[in-house]
């Protein structure tokens, strides 16, 4: 059986105290080592597989270097990833680890408090609470309990970070306005969330701001997947003097319009340009002509919210717990095929 190997085994190889091998190991900035004895303790510990033992570190110093991230619904999603990837290269960097939990937009108070009570009792330092939709959150009572931040997500009392919906929506249309499109059409998503109410707000603001009608431009509603976006787009395309050019509220929506297209026999972008929202990799990128669209930043949004924390954990100066407004992040362009000037 393998021996264990402890600090004295590593102070006996470098040749050196246990003061010093605890120092060296420990990163003491104050212990006066020299660079030499420093690389001779790292190496010996490195030869012998030995590591600092971190929970006893924890238990001196009441820290775990511990994070959690609770998942409302985003694991279904396909944001999830760089939402998770983004918050856990940002606590990687500062010298934190990462825990993830899923739990349910539709579970009750108290299974969600007991979701946050799992990463308590494991004891995180802050917990990064994720949803999506920019949704009003009915944050757990425990959650106050360490420092949090949301993503996408708003609740009095926490910082929170989520997507630019109006700009990112005024960007889209704008593409298509440079264009020399004026007749667009937005299919929104039917449900009554808040980006599908940012979306069609900055699709207005937008051609208000370009001198043109917003209240006559044409709005179609729909389930925000691709069957929606194909039927409003059959109904755009089959209505008479069809717009030149549609914006969707997702990528997925888009993806239906394009079916319509095809089936119309109508070309995409010379008969009909196409934006989307969202830039998810799986389609926009792969549809013919490649999809514009706007990209939701949802990587950024996880370091931003990854880096607050760990700031608030710190308590790094001005960065208290609560903010009056969430943190809006850009959702910029992201420009392939799909945008021609229009025929006539």
């Amino acid at each position: 059986m393998r021996k264990n190997v402890g600090i004295k085994d590593v102070a006996l190889a470098a040749g050196v105290s246990v003061t010093t091998v605890s120092h060296v190991l420990n990163d003491v900035a104050s212990a006066r080592i020299s660079t030499e004895t420093r690389d001779k303790v790292r190496s010996a510990a490195g030869q012998l597989g030995y590591g600092p033992n971190r929970l006893a570190q924890a238990l001196r110093s009441r820290r775990t270097g511990m994070l959690g991230l609770v998942s409302e619904d985003i694991a279904t999603t396909p944001h999830a990833g760089r939402i998770i990837l983004g918050a856990d290269d940002a606590a990687r960097a500062r010298g934190y680890t990462l825990m993830v939990i899923n739990t349910s937009g539709t579970a009750s108070p108290d299974s969600r408090k007991a979701d946050v009570e799992a990463l308590l009792e494991r004891q995180v330092e802050g917990i990064l609470y994720a949803t999506m939709d920019r949704r009003a959150v009915d944050a757990p009572a425990n959650l106050g309990q360490v420092p949090a931040v949301l993503i996408d997500a708003v609740s009095g009392g926490f910082p929170s970070v989520v997507p630019d919906e109006y700009a990112g929506a005024r960007t889209a249309v704008e593409t298509l306005l440079a264009a020399g499109h004026t007749r667009i059409g937005f299919i929104n998503n039917a449900a009554d969330v808040p980006s599908a109410r940012e979306r069609l707000r900055g699709f207005r603001g937008i051609l208000t701001s370009a001198g043109l009608d917003a209240g006559a431009a044409p709005v179609e509603a729909a389930s925000s997947d691709a069957k929606g976006g194909y039927k409003a787009a059959r109904r755009f395309i089959e209505a008479g003097n069809p717009p030149s050019a549609l914006f969707c509220f997702n990528d997925s929506m888009a993806m239906g319009a394009y079916r319509a297209a095809a089936e119309l026999g109508v070309a995409i972008p010379n008969d009909l340009s196409v934006v989307g929202f969202g830039d998810q990799e799986l389609i926009a990128d792969n549809l013919h002509p490649g999809l514009t669209t706007v990209a939701l930043p949802h990587y950024e949004m996880g370091v931003w919210a990854a880096e607050r924390l760990i700031d608030m954990v710190e308590g790094t100066p001005g960065h208290g717990r609560s903010v009056a407004e969430p943190v809006l992040l850009n959702c910029p362009l992201v420009p392939r095929g799909s945008v021609a000037r229009p025929r006539i």
